[in-house]
Protein backbone atom coordinates (compact mmCIF):
# COMPACT_ATOMS: atom_id res chain seq x y z
CA UNK A 1 0.00 0.00 0.00
CA UNK A 2 2.42 2.48 0.88
CA UNK A 3 4.58 1.82 -2.83
CA UNK A 4 0.98 2.60 -4.26
CA UNK A 5 0.64 5.89 -2.66
CA UNK A 6 4.44 6.57 -2.95
CA UNK A 7 4.03 5.92 -6.68
CA UNK A 8 0.80 8.05 -6.96
CA UNK A 9 2.59 11.34 -5.17
CA UNK A 10 5.57 10.97 -7.54
CA UNK A 11 3.21 10.82 -10.53
CA UNK A 12 1.36 13.76 -9.31
CA UNK A 13 4.74 15.69 -8.32
CA UNK A 14 6.08 14.30 -12.14
CA UNK A 15 2.83 15.82 -13.32
CA UNK A 16 2.95 19.37 -11.97
CA UNK A 17 6.54 19.17 -12.62
CA UNK A 18 5.67 18.81 -16.32
CA UNK A 19 3.32 21.25 -16.79
CA UNK A 20 5.58 23.74 -14.96
CA UNK A 21 8.02 22.64 -17.90
CA UNK A 22 5.32 23.44 -20.40
CA UNK A 23 4.28 26.76 -19.78
CA UNK A 24 7.93 27.58 -19.40
CA UNK A 25 8.60 26.87 -23.11
CA UNK A 26 4.82 28.42 -24.02
CA UNK A 27 6.68 31.54 -22.93
CA UNK A 28 10.09 31.09 -24.69
CA UNK A 29 8.54 29.76 -27.53
CA UNK A 30 6.10 33.36 -27.67
CA UNK A 31 9.23 35.16 -26.74
CA UNK A 32 10.81 33.51 -29.82
CA UNK A 33 7.55 34.65 -31.70
CA UNK A 34 8.13 38.34 -31.01
CA UNK A 35 11.41 38.61 -31.00
CA UNK A 36 11.08 37.36 -34.95
CA UNK A 37 9.18 40.33 -35.92
CA UNK A 38 10.01 42.94 -38.18
CA UNK A 39 8.83 46.48 -38.94
CA UNK A 40 8.07 46.55 -42.82
CA UNK A 41 9.98 48.99 -44.81
CA UNK A 42 8.63 52.18 -46.85
CA UNK A 43 8.97 49.85 -50.12
CA UNK A 44 6.86 46.86 -48.88
CA UNK A 45 4.28 49.43 -47.02
CA UNK A 46 3.96 51.23 -50.09
CA UNK A 47 3.59 48.18 -52.03
CA UNK A 48 0.71 46.58 -49.90
CA UNK A 49 -1.65 49.16 -48.60
CA UNK A 50 -4.45 50.44 -51.18
CA UNK A 51 -3.48 53.97 -51.10
CA UNK A 52 -7.22 54.60 -52.74
CA UNK A 53 -8.64 53.06 -50.63
CA UNK A 54 -6.73 54.72 -47.28
CA UNK A 55 -7.30 58.12 -48.75
CA UNK A 56 -10.74 57.49 -48.97
CA UNK A 57 -10.93 56.21 -45.56
CA UNK A 58 -9.23 59.11 -44.06
CA UNK A 59 -11.43 61.14 -45.99
CA UNK A 60 -14.41 59.21 -44.37
CA UNK A 61 -12.76 59.48 -41.18
CA UNK A 62 -12.34 63.19 -41.53
CA UNK A 63 -16.14 63.78 -42.61
CA UNK A 64 -17.27 61.99 -39.36
CA UNK A 65 -14.95 64.00 -36.72
CA UNK A 66 -16.10 67.13 -38.12
CA UNK A 67 -20.12 66.35 -37.75
CA UNK A 68 -19.10 64.85 -34.70
CA UNK A 69 -17.52 68.14 -33.73
CA UNK A 70 -20.38 70.57 -35.10
CA UNK A 71 -22.98 68.43 -32.73
CA UNK A 72 -20.59 68.70 -29.76
CA UNK A 73 -20.57 72.53 -30.16
CA UNK A 74 -23.98 72.40 -30.89
CA UNK A 75 -25.22 70.50 -27.77
CA UNK A 76 -22.64 72.99 -25.37
CA UNK A 77 -24.26 76.06 -27.28
CA UNK A 78 -27.90 74.51 -26.03
CA UNK A 79 -26.45 74.11 -22.45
Amino acid sequence: MKDNKQSEKDSSADNVDEYLQTLGNEDARERRYYSQEQPFSADEMTRLVNEERLNALLAQSDAFLSSLNSEIKDFNDEC
